[in-house]
């Protein structure tokens, strides 16, 4: 069974619309978690703390869904299509 891993992250966006961060030198990565119920609870404490500032948002990256570089894929896979 394949490891699923969850990277905990966040940091003060220029627009609270959308999802691009002000200095990427200052992003808060919170951790890794082997599962997302611990990734949740540690994306909420996170949230939590900073909940008056509407330019503060916080991600759970779903690290497992990352494809394997090794692994040869179509054309339009790698375009994004």
């Amino acid at each position: 069974m394949a490891q699923r891993l969850h990277l905990v992250f966040g940091g003060e966006l220029v627009d609270p619309a959308k999802n691009v961060f002000r200095d990427v030198d200052d992003i808060d990565i919170v951790g890794m978690f082997p599962n997302y119920a611990s990734a949740f609870d540690a994306w909420k404490a996170a949230a939590q703390k900073t909940v008056d500032n509407a330019h503060m948002r916080y991600f759970i990256a779903h690290i497992h869904r990352l494809r394997d570089e090794e692994v040869e894929v179509s054309t339009t896979e790698e375009l994004g299509h």
